[in-house]
């Protein structure tokens, strides 16, 4: 299961990586670009809602190899691809195989852990590797990046690489055996779940909830994907550079969601994330203006001769890392166990539908004005977010009832 989330992260977070190359093999424009978001994304959401009710009548074990089995194949593809359509599909294949195994191994661990520490001990460690995937994902794929050949097409290489460790999953799982009859117990009807899941988005301690997460995504989504071209036309970085900043990213976000963990057993959820969402602010408004006056040339630029700007873009990882798992906590601890399911139903739904749009706005701005430009309507969602954190706050320590 490590080994399946470690490949998924690299393929799930390559796609702003992916949307910087094929504007420069492809000549495809920014905002046509921006919709391989949406073909990671909803699909996770579509997929993952279907999954709720049918997946232990597939199998876990069987709906994992099936996830892995697309992906390999598509991987195997991608270096003879010659065509923008061929993109699309491919993160089609990973939402829908991420679906699969994301659904599935969530299931297995309440399988293979024996209580609620080892539980929470095992997904602690599950979300552990699946941010190092990130971060040597951008590494392992920057290098493969001809700076000086903006039309080379040797980058595709690296999904042999990709296909040949999804394959290895596979055969791991394949001769791994699992004892799936607590899980098949368990199983609802498709039915029940979405009525449970309509009862609950209806409440408005529910609703305010999903704001809050689906303008985070939004805005953490429209910085990921975008990070590598913002680095590349705006900052002037080479290609390579622009991508092992979207790795440094990840890498302040691992930190940043580590550290918040002890900070949060001595201070308020709601001053921390406020103090968070305002550094972010703070940071962007910082940034930007110093970005517009950099002479940095794409030739001579390394990470040692770098202006300042190009370091203090990946900070504001450390403080948007804590929002999104923080405020899923606060939600999900105020429903009764048996709603969980649905709740984390409506958390990937919306998280995918706000990372999808984040990234197509983003692209659109992008292209319509500026990369400053875009990046200064961030500015919008996070003062949205500042908002609906203090209406939760307040809501849910009313204790409002949301139970269906």
């Amino acid at each position: 299961m490590y080994l399946n989330y470690f490949v998924f992260a690299i393929l799930l977070n390559s796609v702003g990586t992916i949307i910087l190359q094929v504007q420069r093999n492809f000549d495809i424009t920014k905002s046509n670009a921006s919709v391989l978001e949406g073909f990671k994304d909803l699909p996770i959401a579509i997929t993952s809602f279907i999954l709720a009710s049918f997946l232990p009548k597939i199998g876990l074990k069987k709906s994992m190899l099936i996830g892995l089995a697309f992906v390999t194949i598509m991987c195997a593809i991608m270096p003879s691809s010659n065509d923008f359509w061929y993109f699309k599909l491919l993160f089609l294949t990973i939402g829908v195989s991420f679906a699969l195994i994301k659904v599935s191994v969530f299931a297995t661990i309440g399988i293979i852990t024996k209580s609620q520490k080892e539980h929470g001990s095992f997904m602690s460690f599950l979300e552990a590797i699946f941010m190092a995937g990130v971060l040597l994902g951008n590494i392992f794929i920057s290098q493969f990046i001809d700076d000086a050949n903006p039309k080379s097409r040797e980058w595709l290489t690296i999904y042999w690489y990709l296909s040949g460790i999804s394959l290895l999953a596979f055969l791991l799982l394949f001769f791994t055996k699992l004892d799936e009859s607590e899980a098949k117990i368990e199983a609802r009807s498709f039915v029940s779940d979405f009525k449970e899941m309509i009862l609950l988005i209806i409440k408005p301690l529910t609703i305010v909830f999903i704001l809050s997460i689906f303008f985070y995504v939004m805005l953490e989504q429209s910085f990921s994907t975008w990070f590598p071209t913002f680095y590349q036309e705006i900052l002037k970085a080479p290609s390579s550079m622009a991508i092992q900043a979207g790795a440094i990213l990840a890498g302040a976000t691992f930190i940043g969601r580590l550290v918040s963990g002890f900070v949060l057993l001595r201070v308020k959820w709601i001053h921390f994330l406020s103090f968070c969402l305002i550094i972010v602010g703070a940071i962007v408004l910082i940034v930007l203006p110093m970005a517009g006056v950099t002479k940095a040339s794409s030739e001579t630029m390394t990470w040692l001769n770098a202006p300042l700007v190009v370091y203090l873009m990946p900070i504001m990882g450390l403080f948007l890392a804590p929002i999104y798992p923080t405020i899923n906590s606060t939600i999900l601890s105020a429903l009764p166990k048996h709603q969980h399911s649905s709740m984390s139903g409506l958390i990937v739904v919306f998280s995918a539908l706000g990372g999808t749009t984040g990234s197509i706005i983003t692209g659109h701005v992008f292209q319509a004005f500026d990369g400053k430009t875009a990046f200064y309507f961030s500015l919008i969602p996070i003062t949205l977010i500042f908002v609906s954190i203090w209406i939760l706050y307040k809501m849910n320590k009313k204790n409002v009832e949301i139970t269906a």
